[in-house]
């Protein structure tokens, strides 16, 4: 861990962080990842920890913190269980930021202790089926009737879908205006024309469902409505990038845990005639590896700073996400070519560390995604 100035409440969360992902979270990590699903009890366990809206407001039954103890606390889940970190990260950012940021008083009040007291669960919808980073050519469109919309399309590629009681709905209301044309919705799971269609099969994160979802003449009020019609791009935009953080930092926390595995096991492995850790050649992997942890760890912590700052930080969570997931991917691999055969056997953690990592280049933004907001938020700084 790098040398970073913590807030005694930052040490206190980062402590209490580790002991629960130590006594609850990691033990049931391979069985949770086997079954295909997160027990109720330890979302819940995380609402009452205040780990479920930890940036919402004391008012909102939240924990009223900053991003940097977002951080802190989702790097400790994620080095323990990546699906557990990704419920609690889509929970924090991807639905109580926005209800926060853009919502009505009485939406706040209706939804964000319930969310954040982990007795509600969240997820966010915006990608389709043939349409995933250009959400200005979406086809779920949500048509005005007097005081309510009708909502008719599909939706795919959602966290927390199948188990989620909340909805935050990115739909087209006027598709002539392209980027102009798009609001943002809350959306009661239990609405009779929400449909769960199909549960994805995935290479990694499965613990976590990954839900397409179809609308059927879904009717929602107009108060559902999240900010004013025609907001939703902004919102969505908006929300991403805090996302991104979350993603970054669920990158570094699956990095950290393959890592770990990897030096620990490199210094209990035998091979002629002393353990492979002495090895010049693994010390020089394991440096690299470590470098990249941290130069990863440090973006993150600088995007989550900016955050707190209210500063522009859309480059900042972009470079953060882009590099700390291709870190994942290359610290996950190293770390199986240190195991050698054992490595790619499910009776070591670094299997899963491995499948886990390659969603973070994939989701909330492909790599290639990041590296366009990157350079256009470039050009735009430098004349």
């Amino acid at each position: 861990m790098s040398i970073i100035t913590l807030t005694e409440e930052q040490d206190l969360i980062k402590m209490t962080a580790k002991d629960f992902a130590a006594r609850e979270v990691r033990p049931k990590a391979a069985e949770n990842d086997s079954e295909g699903k997160i027990p109720n009890w330890l979302v819940e366990k995380m609402g009452e920890l205040g780990f479920m809206g930890m940036m919402v407001p004391e008012e909102y039954g939240g924990s009223g913190l900053d991003c940097v103890s977002y951080v802190i606390a989702l790097e400790e889940l994620c080095a323990a269980c990546a699906s557990t970190g990704i419920i609690m990260s889509v929970n924090n950012s991807l639905v109580c930021a926005p209800i926060l940021a853009f919502g009505s008083e009485k939406q706040k009040q209706a939804y964000l202790p319930d969310l954040a007291g982990g007795k509600k669960l969240g997820c966010f919808s915006l990608s389709e089926p043939d349409a995933g980073s250009d959400p200005a050519s979406m086809r779920t469109i949500a048509l005005r009737k007097t005081d309510s919309y009708v909502i008719n399309g599909a939706k795919a590629w959602i966290t927390n879908g199948a188990e989620a009681d909340v909805m935050v709905l990115i739909a087209a209301t006027d598709p002539s205006k392209g980027h102009h044309g798009i609001s943002a919705f809350i959306i009661d799971m239990d609405n009779p024309g929400v449909k769960i269609a199909k549960l994805e099969h995935k290479l990694g994160i499965k613990a976590t469902s990954t839900a397409q979802v179809y609308f059927e003449d879904c009717k929602v009020p107009k108060s559902a409505m999240i900010g004013q019609e025609g907001d939703g791009f902004k919102i969505a935009m908006t929300t991403l990038d805090g996302g991104r953080i979350g993603v970054a930092t669920q990158a570094v926390g699956i990095a950290r845990a393959a890592f770990e595995e990897a030096v620990r096991y490199s210094k209990e492995r035998q091979a002629f005639g002393r353990t492979i850790s002495s090895f010049q050649g693994l010390q020089f992997m394991m440096a690299d590896m470590a470098t990249r942890l941290e130069a990863s760890r440090l973006l993150t912590l600088q995007a989550a700073v900016m955050k707190d700052k209210h500063m522009n930080y859309s480059k900042e969570s972009a470079m953060a996400k882009l590099y700390a997931a291709e870190t994942a991917m290359w610290v996950t691999t190293k770390a199986i070519q240190i195991h050698g055969g054992y490595g790619y056997t499910v009776d070591y953690p670094v299997e899963r560390h491995f499948r886990d990592a390659k969603i973070t280049e994939i989701y909330e933004g492909t790599s290639e995604i990041q590296r366009i907001v990157i350079a256009r938020e470039i050009l735009r700084e430098i004349v």
